[in-house]
């Protein structure tokens, strides 16, 4: 108001200024000492005088009508200035008439800005006074706005689930020491709890209140403060992020800090993190720019600015987590994590390239594909750091009872875990050349070998357990009975097998693989017999010793073996019965033959045990707890 006395002062200092001078003009003029030239001049001067007194008064004319729609609208956007309240709350027509100043203000801004202002006084001051009630009106504005989306603001309701994974139940270790022979869930539900059902989009902000958002964005936009609009609609939004992150506990971290965990907590954060790059890329992000294209349109700058704006603090956030996992140390602990972290950024790559298509986007692009070739990297160096730390696993002491080595648990058991990321595996390996000589894939008898027994994956697989083979071969020599190293080499093959043929392994060795290992511990079988029993039956088959004398040496030479080999260990029953099986065929047997054929030289008194007990006392054999025959429960 203090504007508008000063304007109307101003006309009529102008007015007095005029008619005070006319009426020097007119006292001149009837003087009788002036000239007639002079006389003249003062004639034209005060016939100019007059023509500025009507132009005065006609432009004070005009400025009077703008004045009022001015001092209308003044009053309006005062009112709100010292209102607590919120215009919104108070309903439509309270907003309506407000937004309506508004334009009325900024018409009069743009109606006498048409004017030569630098030439007009009063033109420049209301101009001046027009643009300082609309700076008050867009301060309101922002506060206005910033009301709308937090109070309306809903919330993105899909919370951290458990992250399943084929790793679950592999304890690491890569002493090859501790590794217990879990049963390893196939890996279909490894995804289950974060699917396709998170590519959708929903509401951040009720969709009542879009239309007053937009209508705010109109008017600001209008009043050239679009940068103020998207600078406060950037501030809730972003905190609306970092709010979600906090509910899925994935808060902000340092590299160094990621490099510090112990796996336990990185191997749980890096499972956090892949549920929290899709929820975020395919729900929570794909929102957000549903909402930037619902209130800006979708193809303004201010839209693409609004949105990167408003995420790429949390997007760089984890990409940076992602950044420090791939850059810590290639533990063969890591593998499944960095497939499980590779495959989630595969997967959302293409709406990261969506989400982020505009020039002001292209560092997170580029960011997202610099940690996926990381990711890639870090994957295929830990894999290849695999069959090194089987060739170089060596041992001092014989591996107690001959059962089946930790260290063939643990390679079979994680191997298991790979068929699911076959399709990621034969892509990081696919210029990675495996040992030929041990992977090689004989077909025969019509056999339809699948494809998938001769991609990087499975060539790489065959050659980690050919050196697996070598080294229990190494490890069997520790044992200075022969026969218990066939034991050794019988239980660890056969498991290798038993995992091959029970899983999707088979898909990648072929049954070819599985008849040729069948085979080997078979043969480990027959050496078994041969070098445990070949001297023991050969003290029955020796004719310069009586018989009676062959029956006693042949009783204590069972016992010694019945001594030593029960407290030997085959863990799988179906294993263990076919090897005391073939024992009987070919031990008892032969004893039983023995006695008939001796029948009338070997009296029942000099008959320690009868075929048919020691045949009995053959299950005994391999339980891994060393029993005397003397403290045997079937005497």
């Amino acid at each position: 108001m203090h504007n508008c006395q000063s304007i109307t002062a101003t006309y009529e200092a102008e007015q007095h200024i005029i008619a005070a001078t006319q009426h020097i003009l007119e006292a001149l003029r009837l003087s009788k000492n002036v000239s007639d030239d002079l006389r003249s001049a003062l004639k034209a001067v005060d016939s100019h005088l007059s023509s500025m007194a009507v132009k005065s008064e006609s432009e004070g004319s005009e400025f009077t009508e703008i004045e009022e729609q001015l001092n209308s609208a003044e009053v309006k956007v005062m009112h709100w200035m010292s209102n607590q309240s919120h215009m919104w709350d108070a309903g439509p027509m309270e907003a309506a008439n407000y937004l309506q100043a508004v334009k009325e203000i900024l018409a009069v801004i743009e109606t006498v800005g048409g004017l030569s202002v630098s030439e007009n006084r009063k033109a420049k001051e209301i101009v001046f006074r027009a643009q300082h009630v609309l700076h008050i009106a867009m301060s309101r504005l922002e506060e206005e706005l910033c009301h709308i989306l937090i109070r309306h603001k809903q919330y993105f309701k899909l919370q951290y689930e458990s992250f399943r994974s084929p790793a679950e139940n592999v304890v690491y270790d890569e002493s090859f020491t501790s590794v217990e022979d879990e049963i390893i869930e196939e890996t279909s539900q490894r995804d289950g709890n974060c699917g396709e059902s998170i590519q959708f989009t929903v509401d951040l902000v009720d969709p009542h209140v879009i239309p007053d958002i937009k209508s705010i964005a109109s008017v600001m936009s209008a009043c050239n403060h679009v940068q103020e609009f998207c600078e406060t609609f950037i501030g809730v939004r972003r905190e609306a992020l970092y709010e979600y992150l906090s509910n899925l506990k994935m808060e902000k971290v340092s590299i160094e800090d990621v490099l510090k965990l112990e796996w336990d907590c990185l191997d749980s954060e890096i499972k956090k993190w892949i549920w929290t790059m899709k929820v975020i890329i395919k729900g929570y992000l794909a929102s957000e720019k549903r909402l930037c294209d619902q209130i800006l349109g979708e193809s303004t700058a201010a839209n693409s600015y609004c949105f990167v704006d408003i995420s790429k603090d949390s997007i760089l956030g984890l990409l940076n987590f992602g950044q420090a996992v791939a850059m810590g140390p290639r533990k063969l602990e890591k593998l499944i994590r960095l497939l499980d972290m590779y495959e989630v950024l595969a997967e959302v790559h293409l709406e990261i390239d969506a989400l982020f298509s505009e020039n002001n986007g292209s560092f997170v692009r580029i960011e997202f594909q610099e940690l996926i070739s990381r990711l890639a990297d870090s994957a295929r160096e830990t894999f290849l750091k695999f069959g090194n730390a089987i060739s170089c696993n060596a041992s001092v002491h014989p591996f107690p009872g001959g059962g089946v080595h930790h260290l063939t648990k643990y390679v079979m058991n994680y191997m298991r875990l790979l068929p699911e990321y076959h399709d990621t595996m034969n892509l990081l390996l696919k210029d990675q050349d495996a040992d030929k000589s041990n992977v090689v894939v004989e077909i025969d008898d019509g056999l339809d070998i699948s494809s998938s027994t001769f991609c990087p994956m499975a060539c790489h697989l065959r050659s980690i357990t050919s050196t697996l083979q070598s080294n229990l071969i190494d490890k069997s020599k520790l044992y200075t009975d022969e026969a218990l190293q066939h034991v050794f080499l019988i239980n660890n093959i056969h498991y290798m097998v038993e995992k091959v043929k029970d899983s999707e392994l088979r898909l990648f060795f072929g049954d070819e693989w599985i008849r040729k290992h069948n085979a080997k511990f078979q043969q480990h079988a027959t050496s078994y017999v041969k070098a445990t029993w070949s001297s023991v039956l050969s003290i029955l088959r020796d004719g310069r010793t009586a018989p009676k004398e062959r029956c006693r040496k042949f009783s204590n030479a069972f016992e010694e073996i019945y001594k030593c080999q029960t407290g030997w260990r085959i863990p799988d029953p179906g294993l263990r019965e076919d090897l005391q099986i073939s024992t009987s065929q070919n031990v008892i047997l032969a004893y039983r033959n023995f006695l008939g054929i001796n029948n009338s030289n070997v009296s029942d008194k000099h008959v320690k045990y009868t075929a048919d007990y020691l045949e009995e006392l053959l299950l005994d054999f391999f339980v891994g707890s060393p029993i005397s025959l003397r403290n045997s429960r079937r005497r």
